[in-house]
């Protein structure tokens, strides 16, 4: 089976690459996605080796890119949309909540919405405002949509292709900051074979506490629990992959065994994903846990300027201080 040493970035080509040659219905749409590739060049030479009629460059409209992409999926068509920068989604939020997430439902399951949202998301790429933005809550909390997102190149690869062949709406966020970060990827396995789409997953073993977290902070988790084993302690890892629906059987698993819990996320703490997985585990694990479940996340302001960023994002110094007082109690 061959496997390559691909960045995320490419590996999220390869996938929609794949995609595209698998199935004549899919169609990739989106501001610069043709001729430039994408301003992360994530969709680079697709234009070229597909043709403008199924990789389209838009005008830039996110609200139109969301709207038209409906209509295609009501036809029958598979279309991937890419949402240039997370801050540039909110024009398009309307249509997202009030079409794209309801449209089954309100059809009473006639209709299927066989659709990709893409966005990458996150900070850490020194960019200006509105392009370092973490709303992956308001969409797991609308009913009507699935959300994922991924760590690494493996799971770039297959989860793209995975949630393009869904027939359920899926926001498809991709950790920005990661994209040139490198790591095997096996081209040639079949689809079948890949790990579930919506299923968490333990990235580190561990036995002494447990850090869950998702997209960018996958990295930090692991960067954090290197260090640690430096010191004699051992911290298992859980990347959750899919954040609606929540798949915490790992995490939970996990909690049972070590008694303590640290839930990690770029965004704001205020209402964000960690509280409903400190909740979630509470409930299901209070029994085996040493500690209160800590969280470490963004601050509950507006995203800094760049030049302030490293202060405003959850790092590992800020990970380890979490460990620290679990084991504190």
């Amino acid at each position: 089976m061959a496997t390559e040493t691909l960045t995320l970035g490419k590996a999220l080509n390869a996938g929609l690459r794949k995609a595209l040659e698998n199935d004549p219905k899919v169609v990739i749409m989106g501001e610069d996605v043709g001729k430039l590739g994408g301003v992360f060049r994530i969709t680079d030479g697709l234009q070229k080796d597909f043709g403008d009629q199924r990789v389209i460059d838009t005008p830039l409209a996110e609200s139109g890119i969301i709207g038209t992409a409906v209509g295609l999926a009501i036809r029958g068509f598979r279309p991937v949309c890419e949402i240039q920068f997370d801050g540039f989604v909110y024009p398009a939020y309307d249509q997202i909540v009030s079409q794209v997430a309801k449209m089954h439902y309100r059809s009473q399951g006639k209709v299927r919405i066989p659709m990709v949202i893409r966005i990458p998301y996150g900070g850490g790429i020194g960019a200006v405002e509105h392009h370092s933005e973490s709303p992956e809550a308001y969409f797991a909390h609308t009913a009507g949509l699935k959300v994922v997102t991924c760590a690494n190149p493996q799971d770039a690869y297959s989860m793209i292709q995975q949630a393009i062949a869904s027939d359920d709406p899926i926001v498809f966020l991709e950790p920005k900051r990661r994209y040139w970060e490198k790591g095997p990827v096996e081209l040639d396995a079949p689809l079948a074979d890949a790990y579930p789409l919506h299923a968490a997953r333990v990235a580190r073993p561990g036995t002494d506490a447990t850090v869950l977290a998702y997209g960018p902070m996958v990295r930090t988790a692991l960067d954090a629990a290197t260090a640690a084993a430096e010191d004699g302690r051992e911290l298992e890892v859980v990347d959750l992959r899919t954040l609606s629906p929540l798949d915490l059987t790992a995490a939970y698993e996990s909690v049972k065994r070590t008694g303590r819990c640290v839930v990690v996320h770029e965004a704001p703490g205020n209402l964000g994903l960690g509280s409903e997985i400190a909740a979630r585990i509470t409930e299901e694990c209070f029994y085996s846990l040493e500690s209160p479940v800590l969280r470490v996340t963004g601050f509950d302001t507006p995203y800094p300027a760049a030049r302030v960023e490293e202060e405003y994002l959850p790092d590992l110094d800020r990970v380890l201080d979490a460990v620290d007082r679990t084991f504190g109690w």
